[in-house]
């Protein structure tokens, strides 16, 4: 059992530390409590969303226990993004991971043996071998924290097998505290993360997941490029991140926006170490840079101003989409989370499910997933509950922020149609999918069709009236309602025991009508106001200034000052030193090396 004991309250104030490390007031909701378990010798699980703040809640105990913090994190860049800013607030940390020399490994180690260095981040692969542990079972290790908790669960939306070596964290040093974090985990990757890392010894904080700042829309995607173009003249001059599902598909659609006029990249694992890293430079630097990007890219970058995140392809799990969305917005102030759907995209990510190597019930909790992801998509009431309802915070209200509440769309009574699919549905004996069917609905006498002698069926040519597009729709209304679902390898339609009743027992369907394009015109209304006490012209010198010193010192440009603290200094204008440290994120340290610098400029 790990040793757990009430803090002494005498001890040093946790805000102290925050103040003259990392230049913050005060802790944000939801962190203190997780901070102050960790430093009482607890076991914890933190899930908290995308821009809580989860990494101060490790940071800052690590700075104030004896010895030094074993940070695992799954990802080399996030390792450096995390070492790099730790270090610019004046931080002692350091990494261990394959893209360093073993000269500058060895030398980590030892400083963090020496006490030199208190927080030590390095890979799960390199942490389970026997030589690390033997190492760390002597070290003076203050916790281990493990960072993306969720990959450890195979019920994760980011299952990865090397996490699995962690699971003997809790035996490997008794009565070392251990920390697993996450912005995204479901009830059942919840109770497997329990399990596997605590055996049920664990204090467990789940912090509110609603951002109320973040706008939500779902528009049906057709001629998906086109359409961001639109949406993105819409919003020239602020910056986004648009999700691709492909590296190829960023590279296309960030040469379509560029020959439109826009200031717009792409970002996906296939660059370069060198050109990811300059690219990211420039997304930090430059204010209306739009990044057409895999999910590469986002991890780990804390920028608060990002107006906007469109989704032109179908993100894989409600767990990837609130993460990825989380990255708008960050400032508190109106953000936009657009996503273009297909039944075509849905059918694409199940079909990927289908042919991965997972065990059966591992697929079928991933198309449970999706099929939560197509409720969203085909919402008829508000978006934010039921996508808050999926991570256990149930609500009624509606919010008044995203499409539906704010723009209802319109209803069809659609009990004929509906029946009339399941039937087409029933009598080709459910082995077919939705393309065929239509065809059959729709009168087409096709290959297929004719071979089957489906042109028999009482159904072939009943649904003339609907055109094809608008069938695809109701079917994957229908699919969304539960009434079918999409089995096998050529996802043959099958009608679910809820389907069934319907058509045994009777009453309606009311489904929405098609409505493309027009969805987002009801947000311009949430477009962002400038407060009248902040000077853009100011804040751009301050980022030239920030992006020249990056350059003189090699370093990202975030590990100088993040945006926010930018748009802070912005705001309130010190003139003196001991003005600047009221500035949101400026510590002793870099208000020592910075301030002058900064000062001078706000000075003119």
């Amino acid at each position: 059992m790990v040793a757990v004991h009430e803090r002494d309250e005498t001890a040093e104030d946790p805000r102290e530390t925050l103040r003259e490390v990392f230049g913050f007031e005060d802790f944000r909701p939801g962190q203190k409590p997780v901070v102050d378990a960790l430093l009482s010798g607890q076991n914890v699980l933190a899930v908290m969303p995308t821009g809580a703040g989860k990494s101060l809640c490790f940071q800052v105990p690590a700075l104030m226990r004896p010895g030094f913090a074993v940070v695992v994190s799954p990802l080399i860049a996030l390792m450096q993004n995390q070492v790099a800013l730790l270090q610019s607030f004046g931080a002692p940390a350091g990494m261990l991971h394959s893209g360093r020399t073993r000269e500058e490994n060895v030398a980590d180690w030892k400083a963090a043996v020496a006490g030199e260095i208190k927080l030590l981040y390095m890979s799960p692969e390199r942490l389970a071998t026997e030589r690390m542990q033997a190492a760390l079972a002597k070290a003076d290790v203050s916790l281990f924290v493990i960072d993306e908790a969720h990959c450890i669960s195979q019920w994760g939306h980011d299952f990865r097998p090397e996490y699995l070596a962690l699971e003997n964290l809790k035996t490997l040093k008794p009565g070392t505290p251990v920390a697993a974090f996450t912005a995204t985990a479901d009830e059942d990757t919840r109770a497997d993360m329990v399990e596997r890392l605590f055996a049920g010894n664990v204090e467990t904080f789940v912090s509110g997941f609603d951002r109320p700042n973040l706008t939500l829309s779902v528009e049906e995607k057709s001629g998906p490029d086109k359409r961001i173009e639109e949406l993105l003249h819409e919003r020239r001059g602020q910056q986004g991140i648009v999700y691709c599902g492909s590296r190829k598909n960023t590279e296309n659609l960030a040469e379509k926006l560029s020959a439109a006029g826009h200031n717009a990249i792409a970002y996906h694992a296939g660059l370069p170490d060198e050109e990811r890293g300059e690219r990211l430079n420039r997304f930090l630097s430059e204010p209306d840079l739009v990044v057409c990007a895999t999910i590469a890219f986002g991890m780990g970058i804390d920028k608060p101003d990002i107006r906007y995140v469109i989704h032109r392809d179908m993100p894989a799990s409600p767990e990837a989409y609130y993460q990825e969305i989380g990255r708008a917005g960050r400032d508190g102030r109106p953000a936009e989370a657009i996503l273009l759907y297909s039944a075509s995209d849905l059918m694409f990510r199940r079909r990927m499910i289908d042919d991965g190597g997972a065990p059966e019930d591992i697929k079928r909790h991933e198309k449970r997933k999706l099929d939560i992801l197509s409720a969203y998509c085909e919402a008829l009431t508000c978006r934010r509950n039921l996508l808050l309802g999926y991570f256990g915070e149930m609500r009624t209200e509606p919010c008044g922020k995203c499409d539906v509440c704010i723009d209802p769309p319109k209803t069809e009574d659609a009990t004929a149609d509906a029946r009339l699919f399941l039937e087409a549905a029933m009598e080709t004996g459910e082995v077919y999918g939705q393309a065929h069917l239509i065809d059959v609905l729709r009168g087409a006498e096709t290959e297929k069709v004719l071979k089957a002698k489906h042109d028999d069926l009482t159904v072939f040519a009943r649904g003339t009236k609907r055109p094809a597009k608008s069938w695809r729709s109701l079917v994957g209304q229908l699919f969304a309602q539960g009434y079918v679902e999409m089995q096998g390898e050529y996802r043959s339609i099958v009608v679910t025991p809820q389907g069934r009743g319907f058509l045994n027992a009777g009453g309606s369907v009311s489904l929405k009508k098609t409505r493309a394009k027009e969805t987002t015109q009801a947000l311009k209304k949430t477009q962002i106001v400038v407060p009248p006490d902040f000077d853009e012209e100011l804040l751009g010198r301050l980022k030239a200034k920030r992006l020249e010193l990056a350059k003189a010192k090699g370093a990202p440009a975030y590990t100088i000052f993040s945006d926010r603290t930018l748009i802070d200094m912005a705001v309130r204008q010190p003139t003196s030193q001991a003005e600047l440290l009221a500035v949101y994120g400026v510590g002793l340290r870099k208000a020592e090396v910075y301030g002058e610098t900064f000062l001078e400029v706000i000075r003119g």
